[in-house]
Parts: structure tokens; sequence; C-alpha cells
């Protein structure tokens, strides 16, 4: 079962005419969990198996808040629940990929230092970049340690789903 971002605006529509402020759902390809926020919108996080990206959000139907949570893991995550692709490693070098289409922001905010550069070491919980979908913040996650060696995308930019974010050279771990 894979939801679209439509899907997800359609839940947080029937959830905002529920007295119920969580919702928790999973499957064997990903998990969904929404919360509501403080003063209206929702909080969103989800876990998609099987790949190296996160995303935490926030938003309702009717509005959008900007508070954001972190679950951490050693696969994709996304908020809408869209699956990401599996690691990809070639040249030594292991892809994150975006889990969903939408503009891909390398900081939190205009103006602000970006996530991650060329050369900064990352963990699984490491985020390394934001991208937007139907105004919705979705965090992209490392997914695992290593050095990032190559940031495939530009500041602002539009991306298809499974786009190559980065690249990050694994670390290496003694035996």
């Amino acid at each position: 079962m894979n939801l679209t971002n439509d899907d997800v605006q359609d839940i947080l529509r029937l959830l905002d005419a529920t007295p119920y402020d969580e919702l928790h759902l999973q499957t064997e390809r990903f998990r969904l969990s929404l919360r509501r926020a403080p003063g209206g919108g929702w909080t969103q996080e989800s876990q998609a198996t099987g790949s190296p990206n996160v995303l935490p959000a926030a938003g309702s139907a009717s509005e959008t808040t900007t508070e954001t949570t972190t679950e951490t893991t050693t696969e994709t995550t996304t908020e809408t629940g869209a699956p990401g692709p599996p690691p990809v490693e070639r040249d030594g070098l292991r892809e994150v990929r975006a889990p969903l289409l939408g503009t891909f922001y390398r900081a939190p905010r205009p103006g602000a230092a970006p996530f991650v550069e060329v050369g900064s070491r990352v963990d699984e919980e490491t985020v390394v970049g934001i991208i937007e979908t139907m105004k919705l913040m979705n965090s992209v996650y490392a997914g695992f340690r290593g050095r990032v060696a190559e940031i495939c995308l530009a500041d602002a930019q539009f991306a298809e789903q499974d786009a190559v974010v980065m690249r990050i050279e694994p670390e290496t771990r003694p035996a």
C-alpha cells in the first residue's frame, strides 16, 4: 500500500473533524504517525522500510504549522509514508535519494546555514535536507554513517521521487 500526498491530505481533513489527537498507522512498508499540534494543525512522522531518508513535517488540510518532530531510523523515512528507494552504492559512495517529489531545500529556512556541506560527517539521524510537498515539510535523513562526498541538488531545486539528493562515503567500522 502506498499513500500519496492526496491521501495524507484526506486523512488530515478527516482527522480535523474528530476529537482524536493522534493516529498511528503501520503496514509492512511504512509507519505513519499523526499528532494534533498545539494551536491547530498536525505533525507527522512516518517511516518507510528499506531506504535511506527521513522526513518529519507539520500541517493540516486547511492550515499548515511549522512544528517538526524527529524520528530516527537507519532506513528511509518520509512523513507522507511514501516508501523511499533502497540504498544504492556506486563507486564506493551510497546515495541518499528523494523519497517523494517536491522542492529540495538544503537549509531549514531561507538565509540559514545548510544542514550539511561536502565533507560533513553524518549518521543515521542527521537531517541532510528538506523536501516540501504540498506545503508539508519533509526532512531527509542520511540513513547511515559517513562523510558527505557530493551534494547533487541545488537549494530550492525541484526533485523527482527517487532523485539522488547526495552521495555519502560510508564509514567503515574497524573489524
